[in-house]
């Protein structure tokens, strides 16, 4: 039986690319194998939407905000870049962060919190790309607002991993529909690049696991548990982010999901 890409690139000492849409899903949905895998060959965690926008908000930003214990979306992610850093250093993983707007803070092309359309401040779900999280944002689309946030997510990714040298792509699966997980699934499937595909951690505990992309792309799946409890410390590391994605205190320790190509 031929070995998963993984356990082929770590034997071959092929660097590990995986790009996070957020400052905490890398380490989310793959730090066991990023335990181990940084021991033996070069990994990188490259991070996609790693910055808020001043107010006005959208009704959703704000809960989100109230959620975290935050007021200002810019001063949040400042918290976040840095958490995400200390997290990685302290793990000997290398880190980059792209420097795009997360989709719940993200405006349509034009509209400045400053700028002439100042019906935006009154109302500023008309501003924003994904007004309202549950309808929009995480509705398993990408908003036709998006094309030039893809093509940048697309050259981010070429400047990570150029095509020109050897490298793995790891990539989410967009387990819960989020638009910004899309966007970076969208732009691995586009690089041509090897690519294997992590299914979103928590958030595939209460989604289904994206069968038909799977069936479409004949993906097969593997598995991935040693490292789970160190990746448990990693994660709490993510303090600005813990206490919502687990209101228990506990981390429940499941395995990595990889989804690669190789099924018929």
């Amino acid at each position: 039986m031929t070995a998963d890409p993984l356990t082929t690139a770590m034997a071959d000492g092929t660097p590990l690319f995986v790009l996070s849409p957020h400052l905490d899903d890398g380490v989310l949905s793959c730090g066991a194998l990023l335990q181990h895998a940084r021991h033996r060959v070069p990994v990188t965690v490259a991070t996609v939407f790693t910055e808020g926008a001043p107010p006005p908000y959208t009704h959703s930003a704000r809960r989100h905000l109230h959620l975290l214990g935050a007021h200002d979306a810019e001063e949040l992610y400042a918290a976040r870049r840095a958490e995400d850093c200390e997290v990685l250093q302290r793990a000997g993983i290398a880190w980059q962060h792209a420097g795009l707007t997360e989709g719940l803070f993200r405006r349509k092309p034009g509209w400045a919190p400053a700028g002439p359309r100042r019906v935006s401040s009154m109302l500023p779900e008309l501003a924003h790309v994904y007004p309202v999280y549950r309808i929009h944002l995480t509705a398993g689309r990408v908003s036709p607002y998006d094309r030039d946030v893809l093509r940048h997510v697309v050259q981010f990714l070429e400047e990570q991993a150029p095509s020109s040298q050897p490298g793995l792509v790891l990539a989410p699966l967009a387990v819960g529909g989020h638009a910004d997980h899309l966007l970076v699934r969208t732009a691995a499937e586009l690089s041509r690049r090897p690519v294997v595909y992590y299914s979103d951690f928590p958030y595939n505990q209460h989604h289904p696991v994206g069968a038909d992309f799977a069936r479409r792309h004949a993906l097969m799946t593997t598995w991935w548990w040693p490292g789970s409890e160190a990746k448990a410390a990693m994660i709490r590391g993510y303090r600005t982010q813990y206490d919502a994605l687990f209101p228990s205190g506990q981390v429940p320790l499941v395995p990595d999901t990889y989804l690669y190509p190789g099924g018929r």
